[in-house]
């Protein structure tokens, strides 16, 4: 757990359920196993299209007693084309219909861009969007409220209005792309950073990424794994929580969900958080390229 800046908690390793695609009842299925396997948080958004399905597997595992309400930690997301004021709340009250949750513990501006319904650029301030994020906490929709992919100067202009403090920034954060500067400047503003596509490149089988999986090719990568008796996939997540960093990494397969959160029973040396380090290209999995001419794109 981390402490976050209103007294809350947030759990370090969250269930990611983003997919390109996914059959019908993968969502469920994969926050089911996520919930009996310990994970007790969450992260959802509304433009994944899977909230009643993540709905329906949290208030499954509620009515057979496996957890209640109060253990769990769900993230929702507001989405680019809901930016306008008057929009917010209406969205997390669409949102926690579909979740079929009264509230939800974090609900996050996905990312920094607002568009309208044609999907064009609208340019709304993040000030204007951030007076509809603090209604849904003065009207108990949500106990935090933050933010994802906004950038250093974007969230300092933010906390310089904000009347409630974004307890977290969400962003894409992994071996590959290791984002120092971005994570320190969120620790100093008292912000958490949570990593998405915590994995990197090794989660990823497109073409284009071919040469620049390092993770998954390079030996000394495997040796710290086999020293811990490990997977490079539990390495990376370690390398990434002993920074201080919440991870979200996502899957649909039960041994891979239960392998993410199995990763609190070693610790990576300074050597070894080295050679991880060292992985990075600066390469970005989600550049959100759809974005790149709008007015605040974040990269």
């Amino acid at each position: 757990m981390l402490k976050l800046n209103n007294g809350f908690e947030i759990p370090i390793v969250g269930l990611g359920t983003y997919a390109r695609k996914a059959e019908p009842g993968q969502y469920r299925q994969a926050v089911e196993w996520g919930i009996v396997a310990g994970y007790r948080h969450i992260d959802t958004a509304s433009c994944y299209n899977n909230e009643k399905e993540v709905g329906e597997a949290i208030n499954n595992k509620i009515k057979q007693g496996i957890v209640t309400r109060e253990d769990l930690f769900i993230t929702t997301k507001l989405w680019n084309d809901r930016h306008a004021e008057k929009d917010v709340v209406p969205a997390l009250k669409e949102s926690l219909t579909k979740l079929n949750l009264n509230y939800v513990d974090l609900y996050l501006i996905h990312w920094p861009v607002s568009v309208n319904e044609n999907g064009e650029d609208e340019g709304i301030e993040h000030a204007e969007t951030w007076r509809g994020m603090e209604k849904t906490v003065e009207l108990g929709l949500a106990r935090s409220i933050g933010v994802s992919n906004f950038n250093a100067q974007q969230l300092d202009r933010l906390m310089a209005t904000a009347t409630i403090k974004p307890v977290v920034n969400q962003f894409e954060i992994n071996p590959t792309l290791t984002e120092h500067e971005l994570v320190n400047y969120c620790k100093k503003m008292s912000v958490v950073p949570v990593a998405y596509t915590p994995l990197g490149l090794i989660s990823e089988a497109r073409p284009e990424f071919i040469g620049k999986d390092i993770i998954k090719t390079d030996p000394k990568l495997g040796q710290i794994a086999d020293k811990y008796r490990k997977s490079r996939a539990q390495v990376a997540l370690r390398y990434l929580t002993q920074r201080g960093i919440v991870v979200v990494p996502k899957s649909f397969t039960k041994s891979r969900i239960e392998e993410n959160i199995n990763i609190f029973d070693f610790d990576l040396t300074e050597e070894e958080m080295k050679i991880v380090d060292s992985y990075n290209i600066n390469h970005r999995c989600v550049p959100g390229a759809a974005f790149k001419n709008f007015k605040n794109y974040p990269f």
